[in-house]
Order: structure tokens, then C-alpha cells, then sequence
């Protein structure tokens, strides 16, 4: 505890500080100082863990928490396999689906794009799709009638509206005794999808999981793998490799939400943590103002010093009315600094929109494989 005589000549001495002049206008400068630096933190800390955080709310609304693909490229009796996986109790929903690369056209249109099969009531179990849905709805995507709901700027691209109809072109063709021919069909669109993320906008066609295995050619009950959600969307990695193990380990790819994007939020990471050391020493170096600013005051205060000895002041006591100065500076500088920060960041953190078309992100897809050498639920993939 402060003695009650220091922190009564400390705050005196920051209150006349009219009276000293230059010393003054330091003092209230490094107060400013450390306000700028300790705003500045929070402002950019608050901007780069909100863009952080809207990014994988906009990868959780397309893309489930995990997934489990079979290690030839589908999964057979794949309701067995549901049953199995929805066992463990940190499962929430499961749904198949099926993805290939295919081309689109419409009249002179044409894109490549990844057309992914889903049974819609499941679908809207596992993705937040639904919400970001512009017009129609994932019920829509209903067997035999051939729909097909397209990411933004996937229409754009085809100059294609809900109610016209694309033709979808199989990478795998038909072998008729005129040749090889491709295998295609007419969909008629259903709906538009705006993620956010020109990504998903730009390459994600949505249609029924038997309309898919038609147009594939697919065997019944043979499908690309399971999308899974979980209670904790952080714990996804581990809980699929747990759950690709308990099912026998072999010939199965696993993957979570975060290696769609692992590169991107391993560069936001370091970028924070630089960010964070840079901003940091700002602060450091305001608060060795405060420093100075207490250097000064112990010379002018020289002949306070020595009254105060005559009276009996121990060496530590006087040191003790100084530090009262500048942690009441130092406390004012960050009061000040937090409150200007805590003001500013959340507009400045709510403000950011993912990139948008003709701006993708750097993507490096990397899905982990289990194999028979797999010694654990914990073994890395």
C-alpha cells in the first residue's frame, strides 16, 4: 500500500503541473503517446481478429466442419457408414455428397466448375447454405427434376438467371459405337448463392446427390465421401482423425474447415503476431517517455528532495512519490488508449468484406490421408 503522505505529494505534483511548463506539456505528450500506441494495438489486433473471424463464418456457411472421403475418390453403403459416424457423440449431423469437376455452358457461355451433389434436408443440417441463398432454396434440389443453384459469380460468368437452364458436362464420356460421347444434361436453375468468398462464388454448383450420381454414373450407394458437423467447429481436425481411425484407419482422406484455406490463415496468424511485436514496441517507447518525462520532474523537484530528507524521508519513500506520478500517467495514457481503441475497432473490424470477384485468395488445398501404418486415434494426417 501507498503510504499516505507519498501519494499525497505525488498527485499534488501532477496537478500543478501548470505550473512547470515544458515539463507539463511533456508529461501530457507522453500521456498522449501511450494513448496513440495502446489505441493502435487494439484497433489493429480488433480489425485482424475480425476479418479472421468473418472468414470462417463465411468457409463454415459453404463448407462442413470435416470431411471423410474414401482413398480411391468415393465411399461405398455410405447410410452404413452415417450410422457408424453419427455414434460419436460430438457428431451434430452428417450428410453424403458427391463432387467432380464438370463444365457449365449456357448459349456461348462456358465455365469449368465443381458441381457438388447434396440431399438438401441433410445439407442444411451440416452448412449454414441456406442463409446465404439469394433466391430459391435448397429444397428446390429435388431428385429427377434436374436444378442446379449456382454460386454468384458462377452466373455472372454463364450471364445466366434463375429459371434458364445450363447444360452440365461430365469430365467422363459415354462409349457408344460412334465414338466417345459426353456425357451431359440440361438443369434448369433454381437458385443463386452469394458467399462472400469468390471462391466458392466463382467455382460451386449445388444439384441433388441422385441427380449427381446419374450424371457421374455413379453405383448405387456409392458416393465422394461424408460432410460432418460438430459441437465444436475447433475441434474438427482432431475428432475426424478419431473417427476415421475408430472406423479402421485405411482409405480414408480427412479433411476440416481450416486446410480450405491453410495457407491464407496461417499468414493471418504471423501478420497478427508481427503486428502485435511492432505496435508493442510503440507503446514501449512511449512509455520510456514517461520515463523522461519523471527525470525531469526529479530535477526540478531537487529542492523539494531536500526538504523532505531534512523532515526524515527515507531515499525509498521519495522514490515511492515518484512512481505514484508515473504509474498515474501510465494509467491515464492506457485508460485513455483502451477506451479511443474499444471506440474506434468496431466499426473498423465490421467494416472489411472478403474479397470479391477478380480477387481470389491464395489457396493451398492439402487433405490428410490415413493409411495402415496408423498407430492411434492421434496420429497427425
Amino acid at each position: 500500500m501507498f503510504g499516505s503522505y507519498e501519494w499525497l505529494i505525488g498527485t499534488r505534483h501532477l496537478r500543478s503541473t501548470h505550473r512547470r511548463g515544458f515539463v507539463s506539456f511533456v508529461a501530457v505528450m507522453s500521456v498522449c503517446g501511450l494513448a496513440l500506441g495502446v489505441a493502435t494495438l487494439i484497433v489493429v489486433l480488433s480489425v485482424m481478429n475480425g476479418f479472421g473471424s468473418v472468414l470462417r463464418g463465411r468457409i463454415l456457411d459453404v463448407t462442413a466442419d470435416a470431411t471423410l472421403m474414401g482413398l480411391q475418390g468415393t465411399t461405398a453403403h455410405w447410410r452404413s457408414l452415417e450410422r457408424r459416424v453419427l455414434a460419436h457423440r460430438h457428431v451434430e449431423a452428417v450428410a453424403p455428397y458427391i463432387e467432380q469437376q464438370a463444365l457449365l455452358t449456357h448459349g456461348d457461355y462456358v465455365a469449368g466448375a465443381s458441381v457438388r451433389g447434396v440431399l438438401p434436408k441433410q445439407e442444411a443440417r451440416v452448412t449454414a447454405l441456406a442463409r446465404r441463398l439469394e433466391h430459391g432454396d435448397l429444397g428446390a434440389l429435388r431428385a429427377g427434376r434436374y436444378r442446379v443453384i449456382l454460386g454468384v459469380d458462377l452466373a455472372r460468368a454463364l450471364h445466366v438467371h434463375p429459371g434458364q437452364s445450363v447444360v452440365l458436362i461430365a469430365p467422363e464420356g459415354i462409349a457408344t459405337p460412334a465414338g466417345l460421347m459426353p456425357r451431359m444434361r440440361r438443369f434448369r436453375v433454381a437458385g443463386i448463392f452469394d458467399s462472400g468468398m469468390y471462391q466458392y462464388d466463382r467455382e460451386l454448383a449445388l444439384i441433388n446427390l441422385r441427380d449427381a450420381a446419374r450424371l457421374f454414373a455413379l453405383p448405387p450407394g456409392r458416393v465422394t465421401g461424408l460432410r460432418m458437423r460438430f459441437t465444436d467447429p475447433w475441434r474438427a481436425g482432431p475428432e475426424v482423425r478419431h473417427i476415421a481411425y475408430t472406423l479402421g484407419g485405411a482409405g480414408y482422406y480427412v479433411s476440416d474447415w481450416a486446410d480450405h484455406l491453410v495457407n491464407f490463415f496461417r499468414s493471418i496468424q504471423i501478420t497478427k503476431s508481427m503486428m502485435f511485436v511492432m505496435l508493442s514496441m510503440i507503446v514501449a517507447v512511449a512509455a520510456f517517455n514517461i520515463v523522461a518525462t519523471l527525470v525531469m520532474i526529479v530535477k526540478e523537484k531537487q529542492a523539494d528532495i531536500a526538504i523532505l530528507r531534512t523532515l526524515g524521508a527515507a531515499p525509498g519513500n521519495i522514490l515511492l512519490v515518484f512512481a505514484i506520478q508515473g504509474l498515474l500517467i501510465g494509467l491515464a495514457g492506457t485508460l485513455l488508449g483502451a477506451g479511443l481503441g474499444i471506440f474506434i475497432a468496431p466499426p473498423s473490424a465490421g467494416s472489411g468484406r472478403a474479397a470479391r470477384a477478380g480477387a481470389a485468395y491464395p489457396v493451398s488445398q492439402s487433405q490428410g490421408v490415413l493409411h495402415e501404418r496408423a498407430s492411434g486415434p492421434g496420429a497427425r494426417t
